[in-house]
């Protein structure tokens, strides 16, 4: 009896948003969205992000100036507790993923 891959892939996908470090990235996102401040941090922040790798998808370095927006919303994401615990509990959620794809890719690796 073979296993449908992607059958095994929807129950991964499943399993993670069981996962009590999803739920509580999850909570404090929804914590996050009903506070406007914290709202504009993260969306500064995530818009900045999104800036910084397309220069580098580019093959630009940031700049002086890019630096100083990169420390001034660093600041303002530690400052701000509900963002900064934000970040803190995704990167608790991180773990799994990157497990999840060092066993996922293991095959991948064997090919080369």
């Amino acid at each position: 009896m073979s296993t449908n891959i992607y059958d095994l892939a929807n129950q991964l996908e499943r399993s993670i948003r069981l996962l009590p470090e999803y739920k509580a990235v999850e909570a404090a996102k929804a914590v996050i969205e009903a506070d406007a401040d914290a709202k504009a941090i993260l969306d500064e922040y995530l818009a900045f992000q999104g800036e910084l790798q397309g220069l580098m998808q580019t093959g630009q370095m940031p700049g002086p100036d890019l630096q100083k927006r990169m420390e001034d919303i660093s600041q303002k994401v530690e400052k701000n507790s509900l963002v900064s615990e934000y970040f803190g509990k995704q990167q608790q959620l991180s773990i799994y993923v990157a497990d999840l794809e060092k066993i996922i890719f293991r095959p991948l690796r064997d090919l080369l």
